[in-house]
């Protein structure tokens, strides 16, 4: 007879198979460590309410997806994240990627770009090109984007401490293009908060970046209106070591923050709420990871219409752009990389990803050759086109074991939200270094069970092969750095200098006050000063940021 209940079945049909034949030695957990039954059923789901915890597609809380028919109206936006070198090099690569079928652009800056130095500067020494594209001034700017329309493609920029020059400087490449700013589509990073977290490219103190983060937003909110003003990132927290949770949570809590911030400003939430953003990635727990989304869509849902009390639904909506894992990808056996990126695009767009970007094989060694990325953009395409996954709304929901931990990622995500809560918020949370500890401990755990050999890493440490030597690898020539360098300073030459110092007195001005930053960066951008002349004055106004240490 068929058992009546979990316990039945554990205990009759299970009990007399493990008799026999074992379980393996394994521990039955998640990459987070959420431990994992054998089945699920109903009885896990013991009062779960349909039209509260899910409803449909397009409906509060979000649980199934902000859109109702998801990609049988759009696909996901194949984003994928590029730059390198020079403007030249790069848009060369944006080009063959519009070619071969990408609906959308990323910008990688380098880091002189993004710690807001000039690639002459003494720092910039080695770094010039090498993680990202070098953008010094306008006129790099527009040689990035030259030949492609901007009133066409929406374009990605991960950049947060220089945000606004940055931004500034694509808006005055649009008026080129005679593209007002209305008109323009895209994102910015702008989420700098994550980055005392776990990235370290900041410039400022928290409180004086946070105000330039509401500068963009506010500014955005009533010029740009089609762009997103800020991708708030979870995605970094999690390439630091933190678990699905902690992504979640400590993500919504910087959202949290942003959104008190601008009302504190004096903006009404749904003003601005409807183009917030989100930047998650897609790790190796399947499962866990198609949860992970669906519990951060509801959670915010639920902030923004009870915390917040927003109105409009679009508010509440937690619209996000994912990438695959980069630390999951391994040097040695490169090509297993392919596959592990694969799943995790799968669960980024089983979980319901509104863009997103598939990471190379030969990303643990270099920036991407045009091979690898050809590769990594043909992984979305075959997903979206052969696969089927595209033709059906939130296909795992329901299931008893994504619905429960759903559940579980919630719960645990809104603990760590209450405490963040009770320690002042967010930027309290980052001065008292509770996040970075927290995903310190983590990401300790994780690394000691892979060098244990309680966690497989198939090629690291198990299964373990000799494999060819990769070939083709993009290498940045070290010409790159001094061309750039010659053509600032030919910008600097060629360019009004009586007006970039009137323009950089005035965004001096503007700091020491409370106005908008934006339009003093507008003028200093279209004037030509670089982006290191105007990081100088922010650093002159603003002081800048030691490391926040964590024991």
């Amino acid at each position: 007879m068929a058992s009546k209940t979990k316990q039945e079945w554990r205990e009759t049909t299970l009990a007399s198979t493990l008799k026999r034949f074992p379980e393996r030695q394994d521990k039955f957990d998640t990459i987070s460590g959420v431990q994992v039954d054998t089945v699920y059923t109903p009885e896990d789901l013991v009062g779960f309410d349909y039209a509260e915890g899910l409803s449909y597609p397009g409906e509060y809380p979000f649980t199934r997806g902000i859109q109702p028919s998801m990609y049988r109206g759009r696909l996901w936006t194949m984003r994928q994240y590029a730059g390198f070198g020079t403007a030249e090099d790069t848009n060369k690569r944006y080009r063959y990627l519009l070619d071969q079928g990408q609906t959308g652009l990323s910008v990688a800056f380098h880091l002189p770009t993004q710690i807001g130095y000039d690639s002459d500067h003494p720092l910039a020494m080695g770094e010039v090109g090498k993680v990202g594209v070098a953008i010094d001034s306008l006129r790099d700017m527009e040689i990035l984007f030259e030949g492609i329309p901007l009133d066409k493609v929406s374009t990605s920029m991960t950049i947060n401490s220089t945000c606004a020059p940055i931004l500034a400087m694509y808006i005055a490449v649009g008026k080129e293009q005679g593209v007002e700013p209305s008109k323009l589509s895209g994102t910015v990073q702008n989420d700098v908060l994550k980055e005392y977290i776990a990235r370290g490219t900041y410039i400022f103190p928290p409180r004086p970046s946070m105000r330039l983060t509401t500068d963009i937003i506010s500014h955005c909110s009533k010029e740009v209106a089609r762009w997103n003003s800020i991708s708030i990132s979870g995605y970094h927290v999690r390439e630091a070591g933190s678990t699905a949770a902690q992504e979640i949570a400590f993500t919504l809590a910087d959202g949290i923050a942003y959104v008190e911030a601008m009302i504190n400003a004096g903006l009404a939430v749904d003003s601005f709420a409807p183009r917030l953003s989100f930047f998650f990635s897609s790790h190796l727990g399947f499962f866990e990871e198609v949860a992970k989304y669906r519990a951060a869509r509801r959670l915010w849902a639920k902030i923004m219409r009870e915390r917040f009390e927003a109105k409009d639904p679009r508010s509440c909506m937690l619209r996000f752009h994912t990438q695959t894992a980069g630390c999951s990808l391994t040097a040695p056996q490169p090509l297993n990389n392919i596959v592990r990126t694969a799943w995790e695009a799968l669960a980024a767009a089983l979980g319901g990803t509104q863009s997103l970007h598939t990471n190379s094989f030969d990303e643990a060694y270099a920036t991407p050759s045009q091979e690898a990325v050809t590769v990594a953009l043909r992984t979305q395409q075959l997903l979206a086109h052969e696969s089927g996954i595209a033709d059906v709304v939130d296909p795992l929901g329901g299931s008893y074991y994504v619905e429960s931990l759903t559940n579980k990622l919630e719960e645990e995500a809104s603990e760590y939200i209450g405490k963040i809560d009770s320690l002042g918020g967010a930027v309290a949370g980052i001065e008292q270094g509770y996040q970075q500890k927290e995903i310190q401990d983590s990401s300790y755990r994780y690394a000691r069970e892979v060098e244990n050999g309680r966690r497989t890493v198939v090629g690291v440490n198990k299964f373990l092969s000799p494999y060819p030597k990769i070939t083709g690898l993009l290498r940045v020539n070290p010409e790159v750095e001094k061309r750039q360098k010659e053509r600032t300073a030919q910008v600097k030459k060629e360019r009004d200098n009586n007006k970039v110092n009137q323009t950089l007195k005035r965004l001096e001005e503007v700091a020491y006050s409370e106005d908008n930053t934006m339009p003093a960066f507008l003028e200093c951008v279209e004037a030509y000063a670089t982006l290191g002349e105007m990081c100088d004055v922010l650093r002159k106004v603003f002081g800048t940021q030691k490391e926040f240490l964590a024991f």
